[in-house]
């Protein structure tokens, strides 16, 4: 198939951005011609396994859920777009894509403004609803919603990620049609156990080969002399539990720093936010805050990791790091709500029945959390190996990205 993968953003950082990269990959490789639209300024540095690259021309702003800083346009808020500068910013993105047609289908991210950008392309439409705009942009906002319900009557498929976000969908927009559940997918290959020295010697190599970030200055970029700090970090082996996301209050890494206040554990802290200075401050002592990293770092590190902490205060979609850590043997405890909960639910088939309890913990529960970290760094090493082959085996079974990008395109074959 030909296929128009039209994506607004990056192709790195968060949660949207990987799974567009990765989707492209996924079905480059199984043969399809692929042509990515985003706005990544760097489609060097990432594997789309052959797929070719467009950045359409979208002039001066750009519409986001979250507010980041973006490299040549002004980021602002989908809900605080006028409706003509969101016109201009639909119709440049439908005319990239109709350059590029005839094609077998449209893929688009987000119900907004994704939806309206492939509606306005006049091409055959799959639409990706992610739980960002959802939760962040369109609840609320009348005028929003009646574009995306307008928008999605030319969708001959709406994907969800989740039976949670399938509900919120339903509850934010009104009844949509041709809805279609299928998990995001993991990198089965990259995410995988790897024994302590390989992955610590893989992740000084990728650190080494960090760009220059003097002061830190560029938040997406991973601080400066990481190398140095990770190889000193993990020059013992201790207890490790690592957070990887975006550092949004929303996230809930204050809840983490609470518990690991409690128990004997130290923590490497990834990503790049707002409230990364007051994190930094409230922080326990064997913290590490490494700033964002990519896949290539992220895949060394996780096999390093005893636990892997998912602590969400807020909706989220479905918890791909959550799946990522699972891949990577580093057994995810995660906030038992919206998507998490689908994830723990997935982890707690495999595991042996008095380790259930240990996929999840009360959403907000500093004690809870405290309790489940506690637990789950007191087994035995053989009982930690016993649930990082359970995680591990969940994870190829269940979220491969091979076998997401083919049910992808099951509803047009």
């Amino acid at each position: 198939m030909r296929i128009l993968l039209w994506h607004g953003y990056l192709l790195g950082g968060t949660g949207s951005n990987v799974y567009t990269r990765a989707l492209a990959r996924a079905w480059a490789r199984a043969g399809h011609e692929v042509i990515v639209f985003c706005q990544e300024p760097h489609p060097e540095q990432y594997d789309l396994g052959g797929a070719q690259f467009v950045r359409p021309e979208i002039g001066a702003l750009l519409p986001v859920f979250v507010l980041d800083r973006y490299e040549g346009v002004e980021a602002r808020l989908l809900q605080d777009f006028s409706a003509a500068d969101l016109d201009l910013y639909v119709a440049a993105n439908a005319a990239a894509l109709r350059a590029h047609l005839p094609a077998d289908l449209v893929f688009a991210n987000h119900i907004l403004p994704g939806a309206a950008v492939g509606a306005a392309a006049g091409a055959r439409l799959a639409v990706k609803a992610h739980g960002s705009e959802l939760e962040y942009s369109l609840r609320g906002n009348e005028a929003l919603c009646a574009l995306a319900r307008e928008s999605l009557v030319a969708a001959e498929a709406v994907f969800v990620g989740s039976a949670h976000i399938r509900r919120v969908l339903e509850g934010v927009v009104g009844r949509v049609e041709n809805v279609h559940e299928v998990p995001p997918g993991v990198d089965v290959d990259e995410f995988r156990p790897t024994p302590r020295p390989e992955a610590l010697a893989g992740l000084l190599e990728e650190s080494r080969q960090d760009p220059p970030n003097p002061s830190n200055r560029n938040e997406r970029l991973p601080d400066e002399g990481n190398e140095a700090r990770l190889r000193e970090f993990f020059a013992q082996d201790q207890p490790t539990v690592v957070y990887f996301g975006k550092l949004l209050r929303n996230k809930g890494v204050h809840l983490l720093l609470e518990a690991l206040a409690e128990i004997d554990a130290r923590a490497v802290i990834v990503g790049f936010g707002d409230y990364r200075d007051e994190l930094e401050r409230a922080a326990p002592p064997r913290t590490l805050f490494t700033g964002p990293l990519e896949h290539r770092h992220l895949v060394h590190l996780l096999p390093l990791a005893d636990v892997t902490v998912v602590p969400s205060i807020f909706p989220e979609a479905f918890g791909m790091v959550a799946a990522e850590a699972a891949a990577a043997g580093a057994p995810p405890l995660v906030a038992r709500h919206s998507g998490l909960a689908e994830i723990a639910a997935g982890l707690e088939q495999e595991y042996p029945r008095e380790y259930r309890g240990l996929t999840s913990f009360s959403t907000g529960d500093v004690a809870d959390l405290t309790a489940k970290l506690r637990a789950l760094l007191g087994l035995s090493r053989p009982e930690r190996a016993r649930l990082a082959a359970d995680a591990r085996r969940v994870a190829v079974e269940h979220w491969s990205w091979a076998g997401v990008a083919r049910r992808l395109l099951e509803p047009f074959q």
